[in-house]
């Protein structure tokens, strides 16, 4: 079976993940899809495959004759979809020989090389986008598909290979995806995960990452008589909005950071806001906390009938210093990389990964492109070339690294 055969099988699984929910994983369709997954991998010879408890998925390949000392490469990646947009009833539509330019999306949408300029890289491709008003759910049905196939063909062909560990988490998107995961289960010496952009990206750097809600409590009295008296918490709310700097996602890329208001609401008596600080660097990420920690003290003595309550929390680290060690990683992941046929490229992740949680709790584990593009949305598509292109890469990342023993890496 293809790796686009087993992507396309797997986006009728309705996996979306919930950051409402307290379940463990947060929702039912990704444990369906663990257990779909476990059964799949034994199938395939790896005996062990297992879900836990908490809906992760472990499974082991024991090395071939000779490669005994190798080190345990890992390979990851995530059950869940976004709950950004509907996740349920997927299917997609294929485009054969793809001509490069716009193509009509279900709701009258249009997916325009105008928006996104890397379609006309991707002519003469077959390209897979929705065929309704849903995400596609490459992100990270590609990835599975790409792992499995991977293990597929080295087993098929009977390649050479060190001892392998293979982990599918749930709940990698509302950021509780590693919450539960079982280092010494998993017993890799480090890991890759598979849960990135275009094919060929190699990505070991990303997003300081945290997270400030604020409550703002008003003071509630009839219109009729406010006049002096009312201090509306909703107003509070955007006065608040409006103190921030005008460093949003929209208007920033590349290594700059942002704050990201993703959630307002709220009435007359209190009212609340959720806002995502992201910096590539600690020193920013504080800078930004003192930031909102400073609008938060300005509005309050602005208003001094009123509240405002700030709290922080901190959500993950960029993984870029606890790879800096493990150099090996990136120059195999190049070299597979070029022995498939593409350019090897190195973008900062805008973003973040289980592999960056992973990677500060010891487990270096850089992250690898799937091939897809336009995420967590109905623009959401992927080249079925690309898709396999990328097995290419995770199996010349486990055939090189059967050669090597663990004893000599640094």
């Amino acid at each position: 079976m293809t790796a686009t055969e087993r992507f396309l099988s797997y986006i009728r699984y309705g996996t979306a993940s919930s950051e409402e929910s307290g379940s463990v994983p947060s929702t039912p369709g990704q444990s369906a899809f663990a257990e779909v997954l476990a059964e799949e991998l034994r199938a395939l010879g790896l005996s062990d495959a297992a879900r836990d408890e908490n809906g992760v998925v472990y499974a082991h390949l024991p090395a071939t004759p000779g490669c005994e000392k190798a080190p345990t490469l890992g390979l990851i990646a995530h059950i869940d979809t976004s709950p950004e947009a509907p996740g349920e009833g997927v299917s997609a539509r294929v485009i054969p020989a793809y001509d490069g330019g716009e193509v009509a999306l279900a709701g009258g949408r249009v997916l325009r090389p105008t928006e996104y300029p890397h379609l006309s890289s991707l002519r003469g491709k077959t390209l897979l986008c929705p065929a309704g008003e849903t995400l596609l759910g490459a992100d990270d049905k590609a990835g599975i598909a790409e792992i499995m196939t991977a293990l597929e063909q080295i087993l098929r062909q009977g390649l050479a290979h060190g001892p392998l560990a293979v982990a599918f988490t749930p709940d990698e998107e509302i950021g509780r995806g590693v919450d539960h995961f079982d280092l010494p289960r998993f017993g890799a010496d480090f890991a890759f995960t598979v849960d990135g952009g275009a094919a060929g990206e190699i990505e070991s750097e990303n997003f300081n990452a945290a997270t400030a809600v604020l409550r703002f409590r008003g003071v509630s009295v009839h219109p009729g008589s406010a006049c002096g008296r009312m201090v509306n918490a909703i107003q509070l709310a955007m006065e608040y909005a409006a103190l921030l700097p005008d460093e949003r996602p929209e208007n920033t890329s590349g290594r700059q950071g942002f704050y990201h208001i993703t959630g307002m609401n709220g009435e007359v008596g209190e009212a609340s806001l959720t806002c995502l600080l992201r910096d590539f660097t600690e020193e920013g990420l504080e800078a930004r906390k003192a930031v909102v920690t400073e609008a938060a003290r300005r509005l309050s003595a602005r208003y001094p009938t009123a509240s405002v309550a700030l709290s922080l929390r901190d959500s993950y680290r960029n993984m870029k210093p606890a790879l800096l060690s493990h150099g090996h990683l990136l120059e195999t992941a190049e070299k597979a990389t070029r022995a498939a046929g593409l350019s090897p490229v190195f973008p900062p992740i805008r973003g973040g990964t289980d592999g960056a949680l992973l990677s500060r709790r010891g487990l270096p584990c850089p992250n690898l492109g799937t091939g897809g593009y336009a995420f967590h949305g109905p623009y959401e598509h992927i080249a079925a070339e690309d898709i396999e292109a990328v097995v290419k890469i995770l199996t010349g990342i486990i055939s090189i690294y059967a050669s090597f023993c663990k004893e000599n890496l640094s």
